[in-house]
């Protein structure tokens, strides 16, 4: 598996050492691998270059008791981004070389990071290469910034859209509403109007029997009294026909 290579550049202010009012500015181009790193610094005039062996990180590593990946992690975090609270600089180390540092603090104590860099055999060049690697960061910064903003574009269209059919979904819902409510009420009010048609119908059937049954109940009473009537007539007729008996029987004995 093939290790990653990171670039960053690092635009820096170092105050004059002899006008502390006055910064010097200075771009500072790292090229970061798993287990070393390479410098590339300019001033727009002059160019300086450090190359940061295996062996190089892996002692410094060793000194400030760190593994060798956390050691360029760190020198990647304050040269890729300027760190607030540290204090860098850029200082004559003699025959043309600069020496590069900067502060950090570990475990509550202030510690400083220094690393050499010589002059460039060819500092027009190293320039260049700075400014170059600036002008394509930009343009890609520039492309990613056209991409945003089109996505954003995209999603705000995209997200009017959707309120749109959500308020119209919102409309449609309540007017489905209504209209189920409404002919909801024309059913709910057309069964109780039938509701009442067989109330009605069932309390004129109700009426209706009761008044049958009453007619039969009279006409039965007057046929009970009728019949207890001749009976009687009967017992006149029997007590007649006893006593005309009788009297003949009379008759016939006299006569003897």
């Amino acid at each position: 598996m093939n290790a990653v290579t990171r670039h960053t550049c690092l635009k820096l202010e170092i105050p004059d050492t002899q006008n502390p009012r006055e910064a010097e500015a200075i771009f500072v181009k790292g090229t970061w691998y798993d287990t070393h790193f390479d410098l590339a610094i300019s001033d727009g005039l002059n160019a300086w270059v450090c190359h940061a062996s295996e062996e190089d990180v892996k002692e410094r590593a060793a000194q400030w008791d760190q593994p060798v990946s956390e050691y360029v992690q760190l020198g990647e975090q304050y040269l890729g981004f300027q760190q607030p609270g540290s204090v860098y600089g850029f200082a004559d180390a003699g025959d043309g070389h600069k020496r590069l540092s900067w502060t950090f603090e570990k475990e509550g104590t202030k510690l400083q990071w220094r690393w050499k860099c010589q002059q460039s055999p060819n500092s027009k060049k190293t320039t260049a290469e700075i400014l170059e690697f600036l002008m394509n960061s930009n343009i890609t910064l520039s492309e990613e910034v056209v991409r945003k903003t089109e996505s954003f574009e995209k999603m705000k269209v995209e997200a009017e859209k959707c309120l749109s059919q959500s308020e119209r979904f919102a409309s449609e819902k309540v007017d489905f509403e209504s209209e189920i409510y409404a002919k909801f009420l024309k059913v709910l009010n057309s069964k109780k109007a039938k509701l009442r048609e067989l109330r009605d119908e069932i309390s004129k059937t109700e009426n209706a029997e009761k008044s049958a049954q009453e007619e039969d109940t009279d006409k039965t009473e007057s046929f009970d009294e009728e019949s207890d009537e001749e009976p009687q007539k009967d017992v006149a007729v029997c007590s007649k026909d006893v006593s005309t008996s009788r009297t003949s029987h009379r008759k016939r004995t006299t006569r003897k």
